[in-house]
């Protein structure tokens, strides 16, 4: 089946679909990104991607060039045309394509961004709980995690790193402390308390992981937000990672070290319970 697509205002099949080589994105990833995720043909924490989708853009002087209804209609569209009931929306947009390469940013006057829409198609994704081996690797990233940019080499390269190592995935460690995974924010739990690293520019502001931890609070669960190391990490009772493709997903080993009984804990498991069954009451 040919997917449905959508590139600046057109509905097109994706073997159809184009962007300029001059674009930003592709030359600079000049560009941001959201991923939202789908579960019974709705969309999952859409209002919370949007709000981020503008922080994002405004950080990088970049104009929003769609509102939040028509972006909305256009996550509905592509998900009734390509039939999705589970799955992902993958929204870019670039600060556009210029008539040339050039490291400075083109005149917004006369460049308009890029937005490029697409589905992923991910059967059995709620009921998905598979427990994670990750292993510590130097976090080299540039120093505005926040901002949600398509520079996903790094991110990329410790996903490899960990295939490599006979692992799942990568968190990443600066002076010393677990700054986040390679595509999730980081957990661990000691004592019934969850604790996971504060917001700052260090790392990404999840949407996922704002909902899980209002979530733990309203169900009377401690957390603590500060930093903390891999080696807390291979002491704590349970570890886990959350993120919009994945929810909450339990980390069973860490740097080969077994984490609590090396099973999804019980903590892990009730907050993914809350999180699916909180989210899809109030799913677009």
């Amino acid at each position: 089946m040919t997917r449905t697509v959508y590139v600046n205002g057109e509905y097109l099949p994706e073997n159809a679909a184009t962007v300029s080589i001059f674009d930003r994105g592709f030359l600079f990833a000049d560009a941001v990104y959201e991923v939202t995720s789908v579960l019974g043909g709705k969309l999952i924490d859409f209002d919370g991607h949007a709000v981020r989708l503008q922080r994002s853009l405004t950080e990088l002087g970049m104009e929003n060039p769609i509102s939040k209804e028509d972006l909305l209609a256009v996550h509905r569209e592509l998900v009734r045309a390509n039939e999705i009931e589970e799955g992902l929306v993958y929204l870019q947009i670039s600060r556009g394509a210029d008539s040339d390469r050039d490291f400075v940013f083109p005149d917004p006057e006369k460049v308009k961004p890029t937005v490029v829409l697409f589905t992923q198609n991910k059967p059995g994704l709620a009921a998905n709980v598979k427990p994670v081996k990750v292993i510590s690797v130097d976090d080299i990233r540039w120093g505005r995690r926040d901002i949600k940019t398509v520079q996903l080499l790094f991110p990329s390269m410790g996903k490899m790193m960990a295939k490599a190592a006979g692992a799942d995935d990568a968190w990443l460690v600066e002076d010393g402390y677990v700054t986040e995974g390679t595509s999730n924010n980081a957990y661990i739990v000691k004592g019934g308390k969850i604790i996971t690293r504060a917001l700052s520019n260090d790392i990404l502001h999840g949407i996922t992981r704002a909902a899980v931890l209002r979530f733990a609070r309203e169900a009377q669960m401690e957390v603590e937000e500060r930093n903390f190391t891999i080696a807390e990490a291979q002491e704590a009772d349970e570890a886990f990672f959350t993120s919009a493709s994945a929810f909450v997903m339990p980390v069973v080993e860490v740097d080969g070290v077994q984490v609590g009984t090396g099973k999804p804990g019980p903590v892990m498991t009730r907050l993914r319970e809350i999180y699916l069954e909180e989210s899809l009451k109030k799913a677009e």
